[in-house]
């Protein structure tokens, strides 16, 4: 009887299909090589290289839709709490609303000032937008806009 071993496994019948030998002459399992008739897929070197590299990677990656402004967003004061941080006679700008911690440091944006709460002191208002709310405020008190 002759030994066991590894050299002597093999797979079932059934088990193993050989592969799809195409393009090797006459003998070859039909007339296009197994890739269909004619057209761009058809010809030689054609590998789809859109379908696996670059094509999923644009599909995936979100488009904007519409117009996104460069400029940003202006960064919001509001009068009660200018009202609270400054003195009578005070100027506000940027630099001094930065100063007394009502905005960010990184405040290159420009800052709005809003109309929310009341102002009982004269104000000078410098490089700062205003709202039409806040505007009549500043001025009811006494207030100048530069």
């Amino acid at each position: 009887m002759p030994r066991q071993g590894l050299h002597t496994i093999s797979a079932t019948g059934g088990a193993k299909s050989s592969r799809k030998r195409v393009g090797r002459g006459l003998g070859s399992k039909g007339t296009y090589s197994g890739r269909g008739s004619k057209g761009q897929r058809a010809r030689s070197g054609s590998s789809g290289h859109l379908l696996r590299g670059l094509r999923p990677t644009m599909l995936a990656t979100p488009k904007s839709r519409g117009f996104i402004s460069g400029k940003g967003k202006l960064l919001p004061v509001n009068l009660d709490a200018i009202q609270e941080a400054f003195k009578d006679g005070a100027v506000v700008t940027p630099a001094a609303l930065v100063k007394r911690g009502l905005i960010s440091a990184g405040a290159n944006r420009g800052v709005k000032i809003l109309g929310r709460g009341e102002v009982t002191m004269k104000l000078t208002v410098k490089n700062c937008e205003v709202s039409a709310k806040a505007k009549e405020k500043i001025e009811a008190a006494g207030g100048t806009l530069i």
